[in-house]
């Protein structure tokens, strides 16, 4: 990987946080200059809360940054930049979840998500280079939703394959190529 000194990955979880097995926590471990942004003690639903979080968690950071977001993580990074202005130096999107559409047992209802911010999901062009990685088959965004997303945003459109939602559940522990999708990030901004 091609990451100068300078410059920090910064990890943006969904809704669930930190797993030990999930491929962002090893991506962190496994980077030198990375960090994640903290989980929330309160309001864990709040979407206000996610991306206050996540504007602390860069002003924490001097010099360039690249995110690394994965399901309601991506949200957390499009709300973000809807309100934020601060220079970034790319964006890897993995497997976006789609709040505006039904999510299966165990998630947030939409009705639940629209009353703590989430909706609707912002369509503007990003401000920086962005990959959004989709999955074909993805319980928590089907790959069109996924792909009008990418295209909204401006972003580059990675598909995956059948990965389901690039997690533990669906098989995923380390995510190699993320480090290769990180590269390209840093070789286009």
């Amino acid at each position: 990987m091609s990451l100068s000194p300078d410059t920090t990955v910064l990890l943006v979880p969904g809704l669930r946080d930190h797993v030990a097995e999930h491929w962002q926590t090893l991506l962190q471990a496994q980077l030198p200059n990375a960090r994640s942004v903290p989980p929330l003690e309160h309001d864990k639903l709040s979407r206000d809360a996610r991306v206050a979080a996540l504007d602390a968690a860069l002003a924490a950071i001097e010099g360039p940054v690249i995110l690394v977001a994965h399901s309601a993580g991506v949200m957390i990074t499009v709300h973000w930049a809807a309100q934020h202005h601060r220079k970034i130096r790319g964006a890897l999107l993995a497997t976006p979840a789609d709040l505006e559409s039904p999510m299966p047992a165990g998630y947030p209802d939409t009705a639940t998500l629209a009353q703590h911010g989430w909706l609707p999901i912002p369509r503007s062009p990003l401000p920086f280079p962005t990959i959004l990685a989709a999955s074909r088959n993805d319980p928590l965004a089907t790959y069109q939703r996924a792909a009008e997303m990418a295209s909204d945003w401006g972003s580059k459109l990675v598909d995956l394959g059948e990965v389901g939602h690039l997690n533990p559940a669906a098989g995923y522990g380390p995510w190699p190529r993320a480090t290769a999708l990180i590269d390209e990030l840093l070789r286009a901004g």
